[in-house]
């Protein structure tokens, strides 16, 4: 998968920067061996600064929404994160945040 992006990014046939056009790089990206939904959204949030990409698959956001009293199933996540918009990118990373998951912390 990786080498697969690589040799698209080195070929030129696909191009990841602020500039991209974000469904067109999406429909690329998802055409690619590998790639699903979470991992295009991810790309579109750390990558190309897409204020919106939203990851509602991703488990540590249903964990964080969950104990935050949040719907945590896709579906209903996805529809309560609709009055987000255009900013749901930052709600991934604050319900991230508050996850107690070990990376969520410094070291000692």
């Amino acid at each position: 998968t990786l080498t697969t992006l690589v040799r698209r990014l080195a070929d030129g046939d696909l191009r990841l920067g602020a500039d991209s056009d974000w469904p067109e790089t999406r429909a690329a990206l998802l055409a690619l061996p590998g790639f699903g939904p979470w991992t295009a959204d991810v790309i579109a949030m750390r990558a190309l600064g897409d204020p919106d990409a939203f990851l509602p698959t991703d488990l540590g956001v249903r964990r964080a929404a969950q104990a935050l009293g949040l719907p945590s199933t896709p579906s209903a996540l996805t529809t309560r994160a609709a009055a987000w918009r255009p900013w749901r990118a930052y709600a991934v990373q604050y319900l991230w945040a508050t996850d107690s998951h070990p990376i969520n912390v410094l070291p000692a």
